[in-house]
């Protein structure tokens, strides 16, 4: 997406909106009305679509990926065989080889899952937490996060200055825009509404919808009430909550 039509939108904003009541001009107000026109005429969904794919490419290859024939990556296969265009979306797995505990997606539909996850959880667990992450997705949670580290890019900030593309950042400021993915901090809202939608996917794939409530409790174990892959999450005892109501519905 070329943003040289930006360029030009927000300065006629910036023209309209930057005058005070008495004729002078508010430099705070043009402030707000430029971010405020930034995010809604420069990042449109392609836009951040495409920062989320090339940043996922970035991150992939810093990273030690599971080969195919990798017992790890035979076990997600077996996992998510059906998922790729599950609800509408287009979903892509890979297994990253690290002791890290963790899983994250990102806008464009990028999933991928650390071995040192796999490590700790049986199946149907490591089957919940994809579904949390697809939920991200699929509720836009991703795409925001995304939006919003975008909006506070420097590196992205210079190139749409002069109408430039998102396929103009450096390979080094991709990889900083999947890093804020990684370690996205979602509200507790966002956490409580993918767990909800785990649950109802693993309802209509016919899995049992308990194993994300002891997804979360293993997770408890091993890192407390935070920490980790928790660290984001609200409290434990509110996702249980949440979780039984909605197996319950």
């Amino acid at each position: 997406m070329r943003l040289n039509n930006f360029i030009g939108l927000l300065s006629l904003l910036i023209f309209l909106g930057g005058c005070a009541a008495g004729g002078g001009f508010d430099s705070e107000k043009v402030l707000n009305i430029g971010a405020g026109a930034l995010q809604a005429s420069l990042l449109d969904a392609e836009t951040v679509n495409q920062a989320a794919a090339l940043s996922a490419q970035q991150m992939d290859s810093q990273s030690q990926i599971a080969a195919a024939n990798n017992p790890y990556a035979i076990r997600l296969t077996n996992l998510t065989g059906n998922l790729q265009h599950y609800d509408g979306l287009n979903l892509n797995f890979k297994v990253y080889l690290s002791k890290d505990v963790n899983a994250f997606a990102m806008a464009d539909g990028t999933v991928r899952v650390y071995s040192g996850l796999m490590d700790i959880m049986p199946d149907d667990q490591v089957l919940a937490v994809i579904c949390h992450e697809m939920g991200h997705v699929r509720l836009k949670h991703s795409f925001h996060q995304m939006k919003t580290a975008l909006l506070t890019n420097v590196a992205f900030e210079a190139v749409a200055s002069v109408g430039g593309t998102i396929g103009e950042l450096t390979a080094s400021e991709l990889g900083q825009l999947g890093k804020a993915a990684v370690s996205a901090r979602f509200s507790q809202t966002d956490e409580l509404e993918s767990d909800a939608y785990a649950v109802r996917a693993l309802k209509q794939m016919g899995r049992d919808p308990y194993a994300m409530k002891r997804s979360i409790e293993t997770l408890e174990k091993l890192s407390g009430s935070g920490g980790g892959f928790l660290s984001s999450h609200p409290s434990n005892s509110k996702r249980i909550e949440t979780i039984e109501k909605e197996i319950g519905r």
